[in-house]
């Protein structure tokens, strides 16, 4: 069974219903065979990030950046997953007060280190999210859970 590994930082209501989209699509009834596991970013580890088929993470944007707690997740498996995990497929939402630039900037630079291959694009939301907004991440969610569907 393929897995989707989905990590994330939830720390406010708009992130929160952003995140509870994507796991929505990703484990929607017409998903079949894959497994969806759930991290917070400060509690995953390369061991989850080995074990897993496609990624999917989410993000505040915070003081032009990603947040800190996401950073720290991909400092740590940088190196312990670099070499098995290249050309794995990912996807990534950001949410931000007013701007994301700096934090899509920092995710597609790590990223694109890892050799991650992005297999939707980015979902980027500013302010309160709107209906659209999570729409956009359920599609995410079920986009990378199908890619994995065998």
């Amino acid at each position: 069974m393929a897995t989707l590994l989905i990590v994330h930082h939830t720390p406010s209501p708009n992130c929160q219903a952003l995140f509870e989209a994507v796991v929505s699509g990703a484990t929607a009834p017409e998903i079949e065979g894959v497994r969806v596991e759930r991290r917070a970013a400060l509690s995953a580890t390369p061991s989850d990030v080995l074990a897993a088929d496609a990624y999917l993470l989410g993000t505040p944007a915070n003081l032009g950046y990603m947040s800190g707690a996401l950073k720290h997740f991909l400092d740590q498996i940088y190196y312990p997953c670099l070499d098995e995990t290249r050309g794995r497929p990912f996807g990534y939402w950001v949410h931000g007060g007013n701007d994301v630039t700096g934090a899509v900037r920092a995710i597609e630079s790590i990223t694109t280190g890892l050799g991650w291959r992005r297999a939707a694009d980015a979902v980027t939301v500013t302010g309160e999210p709107a209906k659209a907004d999570t729409e956009a991440c359920w599609e995410l969610g079920a986009m990378l859970a199908a890619g994995l569907m065998e």
